[in-house]
Parts: structure tokens; C-alpha cells; sequence
């Protein structure tokens, strides 16, 4: 099975998390979002990634990836990672 990175919303990503996460509801909000998709183009995992929950690390220049999930296939969430970290540091990041 291959996976790519495909665009998502956070409505998107959102109603991926309400649908397949097993104990956390959605994030109230993200600065962007990324997705996983197998080869007939169906979503298979989402990443959120937004402002650092704790004070102390929301200096503008740090993100973090506040909601990761999949339907549980090999290899979504290091995708899914690797791509949120890319993207931030690409977006200026640190």
C-alpha cells in the first residue's frame, strides 16, 4: 500500500478526529493541517498543528502538533509527522 500527503481543511481534519480518534475530541483550532491518503485517494490519517498548549513554549516560533490520527495503516503517522515538521520549518518555525 502507498501513502502521499494530500491538503486538508481543518474542517476536514476535524471531522477525520471525530470520526476515528478514541478518546480525544478536535483541537479548538490549528494554524494548518495535513493528511495521508492511500492509493484510491482516501484520507487515512490527519495531523493538526497549532500553538503550543503551554504558556511557556508560545513564543511565536514554536508550533506543535496537537492531534495526530489515523484508521491504522502502516507507516500514516510518521508520515503525518515528518510532514507537519517540514512544513513548519518551511513556514519559518523553529
Amino acid at each position: 500500500m502507498s501513502l502521499h500527503l494530500v491538503p486538508v481543511t481543518y474542517r476536514e481534519a476535524a471531522e477525520f478526529c471525530d470520526q476515528w480518534h478514541r478518546h480525544h475530541r478536535r483541537p479548538v483550532g490549528h494554524k494548518f493541517s495535513t493528511g495521508v491518503a492511500n492509493e484510491a485517494d482516501v484520507l487515512v490519517g490527519v495531523a493538526m498543528v497549532g500553538r503550543p498548549v503551554a504558556r511557556h513554549y508560545d513564543d511565536g516560533l514554536t508550533l506543535e502538533v496537537n492531534r495526530t490520527v489515523t484508521d491504522g495503516s502502516k507507516n500514516a503517522n510518521s508520515m503525518l509527522y515528518g510532514a507537519a515538521a517540514r512544513a513548519a520549518f518551511a513556514l519559518g518555525y523553529r
